[in-house]
């Protein structure tokens, strides 16, 4: 990726998360350049990292060899007509991460020809620590995929599929997930508080062990089965929160959570590419 000038299209919140962890990693700001439409948006990049913010995205497009589309999935085709003139005038990297807009529906807008990374981060990629699930098409070189891997580890790991469907399945568990898991908190928390805890102790207690067990299962070559297992003492307090947790049946609640999930975001799809072709 040396010496390869990236454009964002759009320089919303995980545009910004990336170009920070680019430019922490040792990219030059003189090699990234965005396109935002708001004003004030454009003074706050330009002030925080230096580099050159367009409220054009035609700006942006010929100036790029890697564009990352980072508009909202409901204007992603006006995004894509509004650099018309220039997307097939070049051998450019395009990479997604707006939701629900599949590979067919980006290949229609830009060409049949385009080289296309469909990405599906999550939240924590916005202080560095998240994860993200890549699918390209067979347009997309080794370097390109090299290319995009690099991008989206600026903001935590990454993960290659084998099929484009299975981005529903990622959207269902890493996508939403962390909302899966401040869901769990906030339970936990206000049971800390129902048993006389402070709300600050609550607070604390429950955020450190959420995190401590999730560096644990990371750092351990164990299954997370085998974690719970080992903290689980025959006949003590541990085993008798999970028989409860096991009467409520929350494994079964989880599995329909995710499904649920995944139906929702292949519908979405199902739904913006509708309305495309609609517009054709």
């Amino acid at each position: 990726m040396t010496h390869k000038s990236i454009g964002f299209i759009g320089g919303g919140n995980m545009a910004i998360s990336l170009i920070g962890g680019l430019i922490q990693s040792g990219v030059p700001a003189s090699q990234i350049v965005v396109s935002e439409p708001l004003q004030k948006s454009r003074e706050d990049l330009v002030k925080r990292f230096g580099i050159e913010v367009f409220e054009a995205n035609s700006e942006v497009a010929h100036r790029a060899d890697i564009l990352v589309l980072a508009v909202k999935p409901q204007v992603m085709r006006s995004a894509i007509d509004s650099i018309a003139s220039f997307r097939r005038s070049r051998d450019v990297l395009f990479i997604s991460i707006a939701a629900g807009i599949t590979i067919k529906s980006l290949e229609r807008w830009l060409g049949g020809e385009a080289g296309i990374v469909r990405v599906m981060p999550n939240t924590p990629a916005l202080i560095g620590a998240g994860i993200s699930a890549l699918f390209a098409n067979p347009n997309v070189s080794d370097v390109g995929r090299d290319d995009a891997e690099r991008i989206l580890q600026a903001v935590g790991k990454t993960v290659w599929l084998a099929e484009e469907k299975l981005l529903d399945a990622v959207t269902a568990v890493s996508g939403s997930g962390p909302a899966y898991y401040f869901y769990m908190m906030e339970a936990l928390q206000n049971a800390a508080i129902a048993e006389g805890l402070d709300a600050a102790t609550a607070r604390l207690l429950t955020i450190e062990t959420a995190l401590g067990a999730s560096r644990l299962a990371l750092a351990s070559s164990e299954s997370v089965t085998t974690l719970r297992e080992q903290v689980t003492s025959p006949g003590g307090t541990t085993e008798a929160a999970l028989n409860i947790m096991q009467t409520e049946k929350m494994t079964a609640s989880y599995g329909k959570a995710v499904a649920a999930a995944r139906r929702r975001a292949d519908e979405l799809s199902r739904e913006l590419g509708s309305s495309d072709e609609e517009a054709q």
